[in-house]
């Protein structure tokens, strides 16, 4: 399986609280739910439910996670959170029991098994292991070079990147981890307002690592903006 990685992403880098006012409000973080009237539901909510359905798996760090298990299992009829709510999902925290998994099925992995158990996962044949917001596992994970490709939705506000904890700004550590190990930007597709969603892919000689234009979503591969 391959390690995906999706972002709601400012132009300064901010990661942080995209989806809910109250959803993290770590370091003062004042903006939360700021991707939100951003969102293009033609071209992102496409490319995001053809995604889910080539993924076997949700991973997560725990705040993300009990943000999306409040909300998540209280919608229904649509393919994305059908695709959600019956997925196998992973947690990575040191703090959650058994007793708090509500929202099933759910395998919690600790800190300190994160990196070998994504490796050992990688190594299963299928297809995504889906990961969004969970901004501290992602540096863990880019660090450790255990992301497949990463699909960042660069949205056009600016949130005082340089004023939040570092946990906040993925943007700068990501898309140099892209470059520096080997990834490439396979397409870029515009939204309704204009500012891009770029994709990575790595592109080494690795077959189980190299998906090209077949690992994309449909709208995207017959569409002028893939660079081939």
């Amino acid at each position: 399986m391959r390690i995906l990685v999706t972002e709601f992403i400012s132009l300064d880098g901010v990661v942080q609280a995209p989806g809910g006012r109250n959803e993290d409000t770590d370091g003062g973080f004042r903006h939360g739910g700021w991707s939100m009237k951003y969102f293009d539901p033609e071209v992102m909510g496409r490319i995001f439910d053809e995604l889910a359905q080539k993924s076997e798996a949700l991973l997560q760090g725990r705040r993300t996670y009990q943000v999306s298990a409040q909300a998540w299992p209280q919608r229904s009829g649509d393919a994305f959170s059908d695709w959600i709510n019956r997925v196998q999902k992973y947690v990575v925290s040191d703090t959650l029991s058994e007793g708090d998994i509500t929202w099933k099925p759910t395998t919690i992995i600790r800190g300190a098994d994160l990196l070998r158990t994504v490796s050992e996962l990688r190594q299963r044949p299928g297809g995504y292991i889906y990961v969004y917001g969970s901004a501290t596992m992602v540096r863990s994970l880019l660090g450790a070079d255990l992301v497949d490709e990463l699909l960042l939705t660069i949205e056009p506000i600016l949130l005082g990147g340089d004023s939040y904890p570092e946990k906040a700004r993925l943007l700068r550590s990501a898309v140099a981890a892209a470059f520096v190990k080997g990834r490439s930007l396979v397409a870029i597709q515009p939204t309704e307002s204009f500012f891009p969603l770029m994709h990575y892919c790595w592109s080494g000689s690795d077959g189980h690592r190299t998906p090209g234009s077949r690992g994309l979503p449909s709208i995207w591969r017959h569409s002028r903006w893939e660079d081939r």
